[in-house]
């Protein structure tokens, strides 16, 4: 009898903390292994819609691209266990026309650039509810180069910079971090994190090129630079949304 009562009573527990991970259609509301996920920085949305509800003048200035400008994904090995990715890859150009410029005077500025950013981690989860202790560690590599062109209205005056071309960028990453997942819904969660580890970044030789004020150039050399850092990250508390499928 009491063997009995006690299979019961596992099989109770067993139900109710299965009726837990489900909403009230039945949807399962945490991941499950084999699951994928695509995050995006919700900083931007959770502004949005505060101000849409305070009736602040600035509710319409939604823009996702101000959230760290990575899309991060992860892929489920089990219930409590993710390998997890970022990655950013980004060139651009843009330029600016200045207003009937006089001889000599600056008549157009064009920037260009590339970013490139990939982290790679692993994820643990630990957690019976909707909230769940996220936990571990990843490692990131940086790639970025800059160009700025300057053109003038007839010859530039001697010394004007014509173009400053940055010298390629490269770093590396290793982090430990920890934070929470909220579910919010079904296979759906905000998330916030804190990291600490260690930054490694370097810049090669740039050019710099200077109008000789004879129709000319002169080319320069501006100097490498280093850094190296030990420290915690996201002092800001950014917060992604994240989509399991």
């Amino acid at each position: 009898m009491k063997k009995t009562l006690l299979v019961i009573a596992a099989s109770v527990a067993t139900l109710a903390a299965s009726a837990q991970m489900t909403s009230k259609n039945g949807a399962t509301i945490l991941p499950e292994a084999g699951d994928w996920s695509i995050g995006i920085g919700a900083t931007s949305t959770l502004n949005y819609v505060g101000n849409l509800m305070n009736g602040n003048n600035d509710a319409m200035a939604f823009d996702w691209t101000n959230d760290g400008q990575v899309i991060t994904g992860k892929m489920m090995i089990d219930a409590n266990t993710a390998y997890r990715a970022g990655l950013r890859l980004g060139f651009g150009s843009a330029s600016q026309a200045e207003s009937a410029p006089l001889d000599g005077e600056l008549s157009e500025t064009k920037v260009s650039g590339f970013d490139l950013s990939l982290s790679l981690g692993l994820q643990k989860y630990r957690g019976k509810g909707r909230v769940q202790g996220i936990y571990g560690a990843e490692a990131s590599i940086g790639l970025n180069s800059g160009k700025t062109e300057y053109t003038y209205q007839g010859t530039a005056a001697a010394g004007s910079l014509l173009s400053n071309k940055a010298g390629s960028g490269f770093g590396l990453g290793l982090r430990g971090f920890v934070g929470v997942e909220y579910f919010v819904a079904p296979k759906m969660s905000l998330s916030g994190e804190f990291g600490w580890g260690l930054a490694i970044a370097s810049t090669a030789e740039g050019e710099e090129s200077r109008a000789d004020g004879a129709g000319g150039s002169t080319t320069a050399k501006t100097g490498k630079t280093s850094a190296f850092g030990l420290d915690t990250d996201n002092a800001g508390g950014s917060i992604n949304l994240n989509f399991y499928f």
